[in-house]
């Protein structure tokens, strides 16, 4: 592993998923959010019980966290500091009105100097390139230039690192359970905040949110596409496993105590709701 990095932490699906990451890679991993006047302030909340989350089951990894406060309405605009239209229009710049000028430049400088101050080696960033709305700042070149701008204006040798840049959300999920499995899955599902609203009323099976800004339909239809991947392979390994030895085994020892055709109905009904269960996306654990 290598020593520390410093995670651009905002309690979204996204960072979420770059936290669990980096603390897979570094001994010691700091975290740095940013309230900016944002209308889903509510992704500030879930925050601290991510977190709490996350050093319960990552022990003696997880550093401190800062949260800086920015006043972001009064330099640039974006439906996502004011009441604006959520929906992907395409205002006369040819961005979205959710596009903020600036905003993930800004953070990036901001959350360098916190790296370097605290000697992290890597800035982590949950910027990506593929599932994105065109927002200029989120691209790959962009990311590049501005780790060569902050480590030659303080004499640093910082990585950016962003290891969502060139994968999609459905990917983003599938990388979730890589790297923690069905638990930081469903942490993920019911914890985070992604709603460009600030939804935390409505629940759907890929999380909170009001299901019809930007950011939903990115989180619901990545899940979507994972969920059924996922689904399928699971439940073609089980039916790949079923002739196995011991699953053999297992039915004719049901046949020799119970009769053949008691032991068929009883292995019929128990392979359909272990099937059932795994179609489900629910853990073998859970299965009564």
């Amino acid at each position: 592993m290598s020593k520390s990095a410093l995670v651009m932490f905002s309690g979204g699906q996204d960072s979420t998923t770059c936290l669990a990451w980096a603390l897979s890679r570094y001994e010691r991993v700091d975290t740095i959010g940013f309230h900016y006047g944002q209308r889903h302030a509510v992704e500030m909340t879930v925050r601290e019980p991510i977190l709490d989350w996350m050093g319960l089951h990552y022990p003696n990894q997880l550093g401190s966290d800062v949260l800086l406060t920015l006043d972001l309405k009064g330099i640039t605009r974006g439906a996502l500091l004011d009441d604006g239209a959520l929906k992907e229009a395409t205002g006369g710049d040819g961005f979205p009105s959710t596009y903020v000028p600036g905003r993930n430049l800004l953070f990036m400088t901001y959350a360098a100097v916190v790296a370097a101050q605290r000697g992290n080696q890597a800035l982590v960033g949950g910027m990506c390139e593929t599932d994105f709305s065109g927002y200029p700042d989120c691209r790959d070149n962009t990311l590049k230039a501005m780790q060569v701008a902050v480590n030659l204006g303080m004499a640093t040798n910082i990585r950016i690192e962003t290891p969502l840049m060139w994968i999609d959300k459905a990917q983003t999920w599938a990388m979730a359970m890589d790297l923690g499995g069905n638990a930081l899955v469903k942490m993920i599902q019911y914890s985070t905040h992604t709603c460009y609203a600030g939804d935390r009323e409505h629940q759907h099976v890929w999380g909170f949110g009001c299901g019809e800004c930007a950011a939903c339909n990115l989180r619901a239809n990545g899940y979507r596409k994972w969920h059924e991947a996922y689904s399928a392979d699971i439940h073609k390994k089980f039916y790949a496993r079923e002739p196995v030895a011991h699953l053999s085994q297992a039915s004719d020892r049901l046949s020799d105590r119970l009769g053949a055709r008691l032991a068929a109905r009883i292995w019929a009904r128990l392979r359909d709701r272990l099937s059932d269960r795994l179609w489900q996306h629910q853990p073998l654990e859970d299965c009564p």
